[in-house]
């Protein structure tokens, strides 16, 4: 049609300005990833054997796509207005099928592909709201992100603690299993159930059982002895009274006598979440000596019952212990959730459950709580969501102590990103944990990185705070904080809400 021409109805239509060729590339390059997608997720979302659950389809094509190096694609789309696929987690196809519209719309051309209806749009996110409110009992301050609260001993014969706490906004309790008995942690659930009523709101309850953790038994020190340096020596013994000598300063018992037998010279070695390392130097079939590579400034006291991991030691442990299947008795009674330590991979998710089924049975169904604390399990995560789902409502952990202390610090922040995004393309709900605000929970005046680490946790559907002296304070402040960014940011998403300080 010319300049001049008459279009069918009767009005004089402009010549279309011929199509560039880089934005029909764009729209080919886009079409071409979408069936990729497609046709790589179909395998997996038939290997997670759940093919009518939406949200592990948006898992398998989440997956799919992320095989995909799409950085310079990205870039074209922003040129073109268009979504840059950066936020796609829990809307994979919706979002590509948008694209393909708009580029359609753009290049005169049909895929035949309808733009997606905002509800279907958003429904992940619905999805994921939805299973955080079942997992941890609805929000009550106004915040997405619920807070959890590790309980001390003291909880169990305080009957003002646990209402303080609550009072500050702790939405959820946890109790350790590792500590305390089942006649303390009753007691301990007594006074949450009575919080909760007293508030008139539900105040959840995890219990984490304590599976194969490895902690230091009996310490034994030469006098001149104080605090472990980088370049000293520490005798891991399996059995028996541990003894330092003027050779090797520390040495101490370990709870997994076994262990000893299957280090290597060369292992790496790390003691109470990292704050301590080293590797294996010599080894007898009896006891290990690990020489210290690296130690904060000052050193650090060797003390009972601190955590050992052994990046590099296959140890071969079930996740289930034999203290974990006793303690499931008080968990069925008491908990809402059950923290679930160690596990690796989808077989470790069916061992709980037959533990669960020879126990009676429940009125509401017992949450999950997969704790990530091991490599295996980061790489396994996706198969671990598929196995769990149907069975119980589920959430994951960042156990981000252990997590650390096995694949080092300098991969943990890479990692939790990864965690959250495969959870959140899967609309499960995570809690990031492990020494948030600690100089405040401790101390009663937190760092200046530790407060933009928990700004970053906002991002998560809970976290959780350990115990300490200030742990009352530490939750009013988590609890304004969290707040706060809610009206910022929605997961990784600038919400950009009206700015006042400018």
């Amino acid at each position: 049609m010319s300049d001049n021409q008459t279009d069918p109805f009767g009005q004089n239509a402009p010549v279309s300005a011929p199509v560039p060729d880089d934005l029909r590339a764009l729209r080919a390059d886009i079409m071409a990833l979408r069936q990729a997608v497609l046709m790589a997720a179909e395998p997996t979302i038939a290997g997670f054997g759940h093919p009518d659950d939406t949200a592990l389809a948006n898992l398998a094509h989440y997956l799919a796509l992320r095989k995909h190096d799409v950085r310079e694609l990205q870039r074209r789309l922003m040129t073109r207005g268009l979504s840059s696929l950066g936020r796609l987690e829990s809307r994979v196809m919706p979002t590509l099928d948008a694209v393909v519209h708009a580029l359609d719309r753009l290049t005169d051309d049909s895929s035949g592909i309808a733009p997606p209806e905002e509800a279907a749009f958003f429904a992940g996110e619905r999805r994921l709201v939805s299973a955080s409110d079942i997992l941890f009992g609805p929000s009550a301050h106004g915040r997405r992100t619920r807070i959890m609260v590790t309980l001390p001993s003291e909880a169990a014969t305080d009957p003002d603690l646990v209402p303080m706490l609550a009072g500050h906004g702790m939405d959820i309790a946890r109790i350790n299993c590792a500590h305390d008995s089942a006649a303390d942690w009753e007691a301990m659930v007594g006074h949450v159930r009575t919080a909760g009523e007293r508030l008139g709101r539900r105040i959840g309850v995890m219990m984490d059982i304590a599976g194969p953790k490895i902690r230091t038994g009996l310490i034994d020190k030469t006098k001149k002895a104080t605090r472990l340096q980088a370049g000293d020596l520490l005798r891991l013994v399996a059995a028996g009274v541990p003894e330092a000598d003027k050779d090797v300063a520390f040495a101490a018992t370990v709870s997994l006598p076994e262990m000893v037998t299957r280090l290597e010279i060369g292992n790496r070695f790390r003691y109470d979440d990292g704050r301590l390392e080293g590797v294996v130097e010599s080894r007898t079939d009896t006891s290990a000596v690990i020489r210290i590579t690296r130690a904060k400034a000052g050193g650090v006291k060797l003390k009972p019952e601190k955590g050992l991991n052994l990046p590099d030691t296959a140890l071969g442990l079930s996740p289930l212990t034999a203290k974990d299947e006793t303690d499931l008795k008080a968990v069925i009674a008491l908990a809402d959730m059950i923290g679930y330590s160690f596990v690796s991979r989808a077989s470790d998710l069916d061992l709980l459950e037959e533990a669960l089924d020879r126990l009676p049975p429940r009125e509401t169904r017992l949450g999950l709580i997969a704790k990530i604390e091991l490599p295996d399990a980061v790489r396994n995560l996706p198969a671990l969501i598929a196995r769990a789902a149907g069975r119980r409502p589920l959430g994951v952990m960042i156990a981000r102590g252990d997590l650390a202390a096995e694949l080092g610090f300098e991969r943990l922040a890479e990692m939790q990103e990864e965690i959250l995004w495969i959870c959140e393309a899967a609309s499960v709900p995570v809690i990031w944990a492990t020494q948030v605000l600690e100089d405040l929970v401790k101390d009663g005046i937190p760092s200046r990185g530790e407060m933009t680490d928990a700004a970053m946790a906002a991002r998560a559907e809970c976290v959780m705070l350990n115990k300490g002296p200030a742990i009352g304070e530490a939750i009013a402040v988590l609890d304004g904080l969290l707040s706060r960014m809610d009206t910022h940011m929605f997961k990784k998403t600038p919400t950009l809400r009206a700015l006042k300080s400018w």
